[in-house]
């Protein structure tokens, strides 16, 4: 890789980190430790948190933890001190066997991180075996004539110890026929072979007693015997020998026990016993001897158990022919496992995050996945999968470790979990698949506002409603879950009319239901706009508007309203003039109303309900114009009432009157002739009535003429004073004293003072107008108080047409 000549200071530090991370990555990544088999529980066997560069307290906070594959737990993590230690006694020979080293691999996962660390840990051996032989007491049978120098090979001893602590040496007890001679196989194993140093005699012994011993290179030294008996025969000319030096067979590992694998064949020449030949295991291990069997006399091998090849993929095996006379040999065999596809690959999930938030960003480590296959070849080539629809992938690791990861966002109101389906599958022959099953909840945040099923709402009442009734409900519906979908309501300030909205209106913050604090009235306001807000119970809290328009129905609770003819402030009723001249149709008056409702509660009709004199007049239905019916006619009264109904077309309907009074005369002089010739009323209340009223207006007149008088005479006496004093002293006596009419202010009382009393005809209502100055110098005309409304005049009193009490000085 080539460098610039000079790369910049930044440039050349960040590369530097970068190499830096990547040894202290490359160290971290290859840990190597090793502990004696058989130690203690507990025992130290590494520094893993100083190994890893944390601190021994982080151990639990970081979520470091093993991981293996085994069924069995060897090693253990001491969070108080940050190391490695034993989680029980380890046994090498029995987690290795024979193979040296012995490794034990497994991984460190650092669960925040979701990192492995693979960690090496070796079983040192130590000498806990002593070498043993597969039998404890081995016959030989040998031929007088055996030629000296014949060689006997003898049982291998098995030691389960490796290194120097295995089988180092044979030694034989002492014997003058016989001596040791061992060799070293191609593999680096020991061959005892007892030779023979000199010829055999029967006659002089017939039976020879060994000892072979095994002895290992531990400290101490570790022993095993084996007791060999030579038994001398007579003469046998040929050995058995074999139809092949080896034999090999290849089995499936499915093959049912008791099934036939192969047969040896040795024959030998001679006749009777010396020609019969017998087979046996030789220097066989001891699982070896269990698994298969071996027929003496046929020489057929089958297995008693089933074979495993993930155990032994070859089995060998020495098989020994020996004929009656005791001449033997000896031949290998080789039986070799095949395997097949019956392991399902296995799954094993370490660490799961069972429950994710929907805002999980792509690329978050969910789980890591362990698979494994005993399997070999495309039997143990495995491939992992997960269903291609998910927001999920997995990404392979190393040493068949795999991590599921988000790939997409995740979205809890459409998919609030997964039940995510982990395939493993190998290459073999029918394929095997394992399934493991990771559920996966998916947590809510406050990501979705509450939403009304409108955006507005159109809300109609009818006026006068009961207060705190309710008038209408909202409702908004939030897609999150538990707090992030509980929704409160409430009115969004306003001002309505100068009065707050929170007056007129409220709502149920739980149910959103609306609620009137006050009566409506459709004439003061016939809608109200409002908003109405929802929002959730999540952090940050999430809101939402909806407009929400209440309209006011009318209802007919007003009465029509006469505005003409206007009810007299004084109670009495007005009067209409009506021409006896008039033609059939003349219109009269016009009675006006109105009604403050609206539509058909507002629509409004006359009918002349009562008439002094029925069919005299007619009033419109629905103008409320008052016509002559006929020609008025000189015996038609005066006076004449007519009471006018005024009714809307409400449910129920309301009604109003008016009382008119129309006088039939041409003019005014006409109808004050007319009423001067009218009874006066025989009502004695009345009569009673006016005569009060009469005396009481006598009584006052009387009493402010005498104080005027007084207060004149007053007036001109001090005035006269002054004037004799005056003319001494300007000797201006001679002087007129018309000249000084007015001096000192008196002629502010010569003005003229009126009484006025006004009764009107069939009333039981009359007025006082007290009196008012005038400040003309000349009397009041006839004519003058003839111009008085002819209303005003009470009956008694139209023979006098000066009503006025006047004093003018």
């Amino acid at each position: 890789m080539a460098f610039p000549a000079k790369p910049s200071g930044c440039r050349g530090l960040m590369l530097l980190c970068l190499f830096l991370q990547l040894l202290s990555e490359a160290d971290a990544g290859d840990m190597h430790y090793s502990v004696p088999e058989e130690t203690e529980r507990g025992s130290f066997v590494g520094n893993i948190a100083k190994d890893l560069g944390v601190q021994p307290q982080e151990l639990a906070e970081r979520g470091i933890r093993i991981i293996s594959r085994g069924r069995k737990q060897l090693f253990a993590l001491n969070p108080r001190i940050g190391s490695l230690v034993t989680a029980g006694r380890i046994d090498r020979e029995e987690l290795c066997a024979q193979s040296a080293p012995c490794l034990m691999n497994f991984n460190i996962l650092i669960e925040h991180e979701m990192k492995l660390y693979p960690i090496e840990v070796e079983i040192i051996d130590i000498n806990d075996n002593s070498p043993q032989f597969q039998l404890q007491e081995l016959e030989l049978k040998m031929n007088e004539i055996t030629a000296p120098g014949t060689r006997i090979p003898l049982p291998f001893g098995q030691d389960l110890d490796v290194g120097v602590n295995s089988l180092q040496s044979y030694q034989l007890s002492s014997n003058p026929h016989f001596s040791l001679d061992v060799q070293r196989g191609p593999d680096g194993t020991l061959h005892p072979e007892m030779v023979l140093q000199s010829s055999l005699d029967r006659e002089e012994a017939a039976v020879h007693h060994l000892f072979l011993t095994a002895s290992d290179g531990g400290n101490p030294v570790r022993s095993g015997t084996l007791c060999i008996q030579v038994q001398v025969v007579d003469a046998n000319d040929n050995p058995p020998a074999f139809t092949q030096e080896e034999y090999h067979v290849s089995v499936l590992e499915n093959v049912q026990p008791g099934t036939p694998l192969l047969i040896v064949n040795a024959t030998d020449p001679d006749e009777g016993a010396n020609g019969e030949v017998t087979y046996s295991f030789h220097n066989v291990d001891h699982k070896v001897a269990q698994i298969f069997h071996l027929d003496s006399h046929t020489g057929e091998i089958s297995n008693k158990q089933p074979l495993d090849f993930e155990e032994y993929r070859v089995y060998p095996m020495e098989i020994q022919a020996q004929d009656g006379a005791g001449l033997m040999t000896r031949a290998k065999v080789l039986v070799k496992v095949l395997d097949i596809n019956d392991n399902a690959p296995d799954v094993s999930i370490t660490s799961v995050t069972t429950a994710v938030p929907e805002n999980f960003s792509p690329g978050a480590i969910l789980a890591l996945i362990s698979v494994h296959d005993l399997d070999s070849g495309n039997n143990g080539h495995i491939a992992c999968s997960i269903p291609e629809n998910l927001p999920f992938k997995l990404e392979r690791l190393l040493d068949n470790y795999y991590r599921l990861v988000t790939e997409g966002t995740l979205d809890r109101e459409l998919t609030p979990g997964y039940n995510i389906t982990v395939t493993v599958t190998d290459q073999g022959t029918p394929p095997l698949s394992t399934k493991a099953y990771i559920s996966l909840l998916v947590t809510d945040i406050n990501d979705n506002p509450p939403v009304f099923q409108h955006n507005s709402y159109s809300v109609y009442i009818p006026e006068n409603n009961p207060r705190g009734a309710s008038i209408f409900s909202v409702r908004a519906q939030d897609a999150d879950s538990r707090e992030n979908a509980q929704v409160t309501y409430a009115l969004v300030d306003d001002i309505l009319q100068g009065t707050p909205l929170s007056s007129y209106l409220s709502i149920n913050s739980d149910t959103g239901v609306l609620y009137a604090l006050q009566s409506f009235d459709y004439e003061q306001f016939r809608d109200l706009q409002l908003t109405v807000m929802a929002q959730d119970s999540g952090k940050p809290p999430l809101s939402s508007n909806a407009s929400l328009t209440l309209f006011v129905l009318d209802q007919n609770d007003n009465v029509p309203e006469i505005l003409y003819p206007t009810v007299p402030t004084d109670g009495s009723t007005g009067v209409e003039l009506a021409p006896r001249s008039a033609e059939p149709g003349y219109l009269v008056t016009k009675v006006v109303a109105v009604d403050k409702d609206s539509g058909q509660n507002a629509w409004l009709s006359y009918r002349l309900l009562k008439a002094s004199e029925p069919g005299l007049f007619v009033v419109g239905l629905h103008t409320g114009e008052v016509h002559t019916a006929r020609a008025l006619l000189d015996r038609d009264a005066l006076k004449q009432s007519l009471v006018v109904a005024v009714q809307d077309h409400g449910q129920p309907p309301l009604s109003a009157t008016v009382t008119l009074t129309i006088a039939v005369a041409d003019s005014i002089p006409d109808i004050l002739a007319d009423l001067g010739s009218m009874e006066t009323s025989t009502d004695p209340e009345h009569s009673d009535l006016t005569l009060y009223l009469v005396v009481a207006v006598a009584v006052v007149s009387c009493i402010f003429l005498a104080f005027v008088i007084v207060l004149l005479a007053l007036r001109l006496r001090r005035w006269h004073t002054s004037r004799l004093l005056q003319s001494a002293r300007n000797g201006l006596a001679g002087l007129p004293p018309s000249h000084f009419v007015g001096v000192d202010g008196v002629q502010a009382f010569l003005q003229t003072y009126s009484h006025e009393v006004s009764l009107t005809a069939d009333s039981r209502k009359s007025h006082i107008i007290f009196p008012q100055p005038n400040y003309a110098d000349t009397l009041i005309s006839q004519e003058s108080c003839e111009k008085k409304d002819f209303l005003s005049a009470p009956q008694s009193l139209l023979g006098d047409k000066e009503e006025t009490s006047q004093v003018n000085l």
